[in-house]
């Protein structure tokens, strides 16, 4: 039971990790009906920029360094990578998909695939991140507490207050904030949101921005429990994050998030299991749920005009 647990408590920490990604996918689907496939690649640029800030910030080794010090150079990373990853896909979004914003919704898609083509190639020049892996300092001090027969890691514990912190802060832009009705409004009708005075662009640039960000705190979080970075690191995670946004029911936030704590869970109890297997465990559990309700868990089904 202690062993089953344990793997409990691991595949929650990385659920929480593919539910900032998830939340990305989820937002802007629901206001633009669009798959941003290089959602997972922005993922990447994050844990780039998380690591290249904690280089410039410590210059020397993080092995010794104390909790307050680990935990503010680990912020200051983490902050870097919401920046960057909020303005290049917020860049992205003006270049590459809002000139498409009324064309075939193929044409978003393959666009959308062709970005992130894009960055995981040109990121492997040379003089951008170089096509090497590189190994993530841990911010903290390896310690590890023993409860209830349990080991729990100053990582994981920071992965869930972190990731706690900000899906609360998200669930409050939403739920309270004046952009978050602009975004409801918008996702739930965008005509009618323009006429009752809302800046769709705006909101639209908004979401985008909000996403990306999640992802590139994410994006962190993964590789201080992983530490391993690459400039195509975030094709697979992308992808389970994906599915469980679609599992979870694709345009719905609390699914997003159950959806990849399933996903993660699904994920860690394979590989403890068999390890190759670990991720067509995953992509069968989708099957499963979307066989027994094609609109996810919390999704609703819709009738789409032709």
């Amino acid at each position: 039971m202690t062993y089953v647990l344990q793997q409990l408590l691991n595949g929650i920490q990385l659920g929480f990790v593919y539910a900032l990604i998830a939340l990305g996918y989820t937002m802007v689907y629901g206001i633009v009906r669009l798959i941003n496939f290089a959602h997972g690649d922005v993922f990447m640029v994050g844990a780039f920029v998380g690591y290249f800030t904690l280089r410039a910030l410590a210059r020397v080794t993080l092995a010794g360094a104390s909790w307050l010090n680990g935990i503010l150079l680990f912020l200051l990373a983490m902050l870097a990578a919401m920046a960057a990853c909020t303005l290049l896909n917020v860049t992205i979004e003006r270049i590459a998909y809002k000139p498409l914003r009324n064309a075939p919704r193929i044409a978003a898609l393959i666009t959308a695939i062709g970005v992130s083509l894009f960055l995981e190639y040109f990121s492997s020049l040379k003089f951008v991140f170089g096509p090497n892996y590189i190994t993530f300092p841990s911010p903290l001090p390896a310690q590890t507490w023993e409860v209830a027969g349990l080991r729990i890691s100053a990582i994981q514990v920071l992965i869930a207050v972190v990731a706690t912190l900000l899906l609360l802060g998200l669930n409050y832009i939403i739920r309270y904030t004046k952009i978050g009705k602009a975004m409801r409004a918008t996702a739930f009708d965008r005509d009618a949101a323009r006429l009752m005075g809302i800046n769709v662009d705006l909101t639209i640039s908004f979401t985008f921005g909000l996403g990306a960000a999640l992802a590139g705190a994410g994006g962190v979080l993964y590789v201080s429990a992983y530490p391993r970075v690459h400039t195509f690191m975030g094709i697979i995670p992308g992808l389970k994050a994906f599915t469980a946004a679609v599992m979870g029911g694709i345009g719905s936030l609390p699914g997003a998030f159950v959806g990849a704590l399933i996903m993660g869970v699904a994920e860690v109890t394979a590989k403890s299991l068999y390890s190759t297997m670990a991720d067509g465990v995953a992509f069968l559990i989708l099957i499963l749920v979307l066989l027994v309700k094609p609109s996810g868990i919390f999704g609703r089904a819709e009738v789409e005009k032709v």
